[in-house]
């Protein structure tokens, strides 16, 4: 048996890390310092790898020649303290599971639309027939496809916690969407150190190796000034015609010969555009052909809860965008629409700044509906610009409310900007709720109609 490598967290990434390093020979051991989820235990149980939960085994953690830490354990964790004062050496799954696959990774990242963007470009490749596995974030631990190795290429979602374990990762295709502040609890409250973060993505490129990324966006823009890199630049801009990409009058221009109407996408929106752009660029270097793509993207289905239509009551359309859980996909979603809009909003606040969005929001906004426990920096940044504001911490009072706000052809919009633990397990959590409550009040207005 090899050396001891220690799985730090049993969730999905934890769980795959623990079984290719088993089949590849290593004695691991798994700790989580909470429960273990039954199908990650029992996927242990079956393969023999020893785990405890509910707690850390320090002196046996001390152990390790390698440990690999779920994304989600922050560096101000005691045990990683104590790992770091040790010189005990600390990655990330998909840190691992790049030193054992053959193939190719197209890497993405971004404060905001990297779920969106993933998914678009793993749809993008698997209809053109490439041998494509989808991982990160999204699809399955990239270490548990990695042990049969199955595929060309790999789409991963990653985020900036997990390539704060990264070190020789070295995407085919790296892409950078976008960066504005969020998570500043874990990066000290300095942007740099968040930036820093997002540019591992392209620490490691070489000169067959492309670097995809918004160019319009200032951090970014700033930040590749500082850099020095040997490999392909694949700008995207809304502004630039010069770019790569560029975005101009819903007409999207790729390299100067592929051209494709945003209308012939199930796609809206400006932050849309930026996604396909990267996505499309990403598919074209891969040799996808244009007619290919042009046709994917008209059968693209994007993951729930990213400005999905739930459904229409009298002639009010009520869209869920729980995913946007930070001011600036917040202002993706408001440019996304020109009917006045009722905003449900609000959660646990991560430090928002709400005057970047405060001119989109008294354009567009005429109503804002507060769903959370503690709603008075939302409350008080708005309370002068919005006359209708109401406060709620219950899901179906909130869709009740926004409705009686709502005119016809109104938008209802949950697009909180905030995170969903006051009062949710998760986005997704306050998603399906909120979906819930929206079709059970459509309910109640059909059967009143069928009654009269």
């Amino acid at each position: 048996m090899g050396h001891l490598i220690t799985i730090l967290g049993a969730g999905e990434s934890g769980t795959g890390a623990a079984l290719l390093a088993k089949a590849k020979g290593y004695a691991v051991f798994v700790s989580d310092n909470g429960k273990i989820a039954d199908k990650y235990k029992q996927e242990l149980i079956a393969e023999g790898i020893s785990y405890e939960e509910e707690k850390h085994s320090k002196s046996k953690i001390l152990e390790s020649q390698l440990v690999i830490k779920s994304p989600g354990i922050p560096e101000k964790a005691p045990i990683v303290k104590e790992l770091r004062t040790a010189g005990v050496k600390i990655i990330d799954e998909i840190e691992f599971a790049f030193s054992y696959t053959k193939a190719r990774l197209i890497a993405i990242t971004g404060t905001n639309g990297k779920t969106t963007t993933t998914l678009l470009t793993y749809h993008l490749l698997k209809e053109a027939g490439v041998k494509v596995g989808l991982a990160g974030n999204v699809g399955q631990s990239l270490a548990k496809q990695v042990i049969k190795d199955e595929f060309d290429y790999y789409v991963v979602e990653m985020s900036s916690f997990q390539l704060d374990g990264c070190y020789l990762l070295s995407p085919y295709i790296s892409i950078l969407l976008n960066i504005t502040p969020d998570h500043m609890d874990r990066y000290d409250y300095d942007i740099n150190n968040y930036v820093d973060s997002k540019f591992r993505i392209a620490q490691n490129l070489g000169k067959d190796d492309y670097f995809i990324y918004y160019q319009d966006n200032v951090l970014i823009k700033e930040a590749i000034k500082e850099r020095a890199y040997n490999t392909n630049f694949v700008p995207i801009s809304l502004t630039d015609e010069s770019a790569a990409a560029y975005f101009d009058d819903q007409m999207m221009h790729l390299f100067d010969k592929v051209h494709i109407d945003q209308k012939d996408t199930v796609l809206l929106g400006r932050h849309n555009a930026i996604n396909m752009m990267a996505a499309v660029s990403a598919a074209l270097e891969v040799g996808i052909s244009v007619e290919s793509i042009k046709s994917s993207l008209q059968t693209f289905k994007n993951a729930p809860h990213r400005m999905e239509y739930i459904a229409t009551i009298n002639d009010v359309r009520f869209i869920n965008d729980s995913k946007a859980t930070n001011v600036d996909a917040v202002q993706y979603a408001l440019e996304s629409f020109s009917d006045p809009l009722v905003w449900i909003a609000g959660g646990i606040d991560k430090g928002n700044q709400y005057d970047l969005i405060m001119e989109s929001v008294n354009e567009k906004v005429k109503a804002l509906v507060c769903l959370g426990k503690d709603n008075s920096k939302l409350r008080d940044a708005f309370h002068g610009q919005i006359i209708n504001m109401l406060e709620t911490d219950n899901m179906k009072t909130a869709v009740r409310e926004a409705l009686n706000y709502a005119a016809m052809h109104d938008v209802v919009l949950l697009s909180p900007a905030c995170a969903s633990f006051d009062l949710f397990n998760n986005y997704e959590d306050r998603g399906e709720q909120f979906r819930q409550a929206v079709l059970e009040l459509k309910n109640e207005f059909e059967s009143k109609a069928l009654e009269q």
